[in-house]
């Protein structure tokens, strides 16, 4: 690495090995995604790990262990280094003394497993990103099973809101509903799409300040997560999108000429693509980068005492510790504003697939509401306004 400079006799290469141990297990390690729950300096927790894979004779078989060091010292796997692919590096470890010390020094954790014999299919296993990713999701269902029992009866929804909570989530409801779903998404049918809307803001913003909790982790800094959530959106478009908005993606716009049409259908079928592919990369790429920076800025202390030795390790740690702080509550505001733009750019492509284009003098009607409804609907609202403005003596 450029930056070993050796500050007391050693090596080259051993302070290229202790700078790529710094890197890979300090600053990747944590930032990545992983097969245990780290809560130094109390333990570390490994998970379930599960094989789908195809043996030497051609069978297929699902393989479970209870964790990574069970794997390696009871199935026929060895252990790749992290960033496996470098010189002297080629061969995994297969043999139980270097499994042993391996494991001891908690190498399994951040190295892949290989099979020595048969071939691995899809690694089911349990991860760090998954266990944070399903606790959201239990927190954002028990927040609305709680809020939706306020709810439970009529007189409960004229009511104004009682307590910090109900009044935060109310707060937080009537944002997306007005300044997200309503003006994004025409002619009323936001109210088909704000369950959705609702559920991707309120899942990505808890679990981008889990990200922010000692001991737990963001379930958005993985790619996997955020393309699921993109696919979910680009589904949505899909199933609901008007035949309008499919007629003009694919023969392109009526008014252009045949030749002109013919290079913009392909460009706009791309761009559709990747609107929903950037929707995940935005995510994906925002909160990973603030792992990294915050391990990068802890782990520059280590790397200081390696280069130049123990004064300056102290001194940069001052600096260190300020950024890093200074990150943290920076990554907290993120976490609302990455929220808030997944759900408005998943509200605007929406709304973009859904629209329809009305003819000249023909009047745009909310559907699946006649009048009556419509009627009906004014006037609750109106009763909802009238009994939560405050009283005057």
């Amino acid at each position: 690495m450029g930056l070993a400079v050796p500050a007391a006799p050693a090596t080259a290469a051993d302070e290229e090995v202790t700078l790529e141990s710094i890197v890979n297990n300090t600053i990747l390690g944590h930032a990545e995604d992983g097969y245990y729950l780290n809560f130094k300096p109390f333990a570390q927790v490994e998970l379930p790990r599960i094989m789908l894979v195809r043996t030497a004779d051609g069978a297929l078989t699902l393989e479970a262990y209870g964790s990574t060091k069970g794997l390696l010292q009871n199935g026929p796997y060895g252990l790749a280094a992290h960033g496996d692919g470098g010189e002297g590096h080629a061969d995994p470890m297969t043999a139980s003394a270097e499994l042993t010390e391996a494991i001891g020094a908690k190498e399994h954790l951040h190295g892949s497993v290989v099979r020595t014999s048969g071939a691995v299919v899809a690694d089911l296993s349990i991860s760090r990103h998954l266990i944070f990713g399903l606790l959201a999701m239990l927190i954002v269902l028990g927040i609305f099973i709680a809020l939706a029992q306020r709810y439970e009866k009529d007189r409960d929804r004229l009511e104004a809101p009682q307590g910090i909570f109900q009044n935060m989530m109310e707060v937080l409801v009537v944002f997306v509903r007005d300044e997200i779903a309503k003006p994004n998404i025409p002619d009323g049918k936001w109210r088909t799409f704000l369950p959705y809307l609702l559920t991707a803001f309120f899942f990505i913003l808890v679990a981008n300040i889990l990200g922010l909790v000692p001991f737990a982790g963001a379930a958005t800094s993985n790619i996997a997560v955020t393309g699921v959530m993109a696919i979910m959106t680009f589904s949505i478009v899909l199933l609901y999108a008007s035949t309008d908005y499919y007629k003009e993606l694919l023969t392109g716009p009526p008014d252009a000429p045949v030749l002109i049409r013919i290079i913009l259908v392909p460009i706009e079928i791309i761009g559709l693509v990747m609107r929903h592919l950037a929707l995940a990369i935005r995510l994906f790429a925002n909160m990973m980068g603030g792992s990294l920076i915050i391990f990068s800025l802890i782990g520059l202390v280590f790397m200081m005492n390696v280069i130049m030795g123990e004064a300056a390790a102290w001194s940069t740690t001052v600096i260190s510790i300020g950024f890093t702080v200074f990150i943290l509550l920076l990554k907290l505001l993120v976490a609302f504003i990455q929220a808030y733009v997944f759900t408005i750019l998943s509200a605007l492509f929406i709304g973009m697939a859904v629209e329809e284009h009305h003819s000249d003098g023909e009047e745009e009607t909310e559907p699946g509401l006649d009048g009556r409804s419509e009627e009906r609907l004014d006037a609750i609202e109106d009763q909802v306004e009238q009994r939560t403005q405050p009283t005057t003596a």
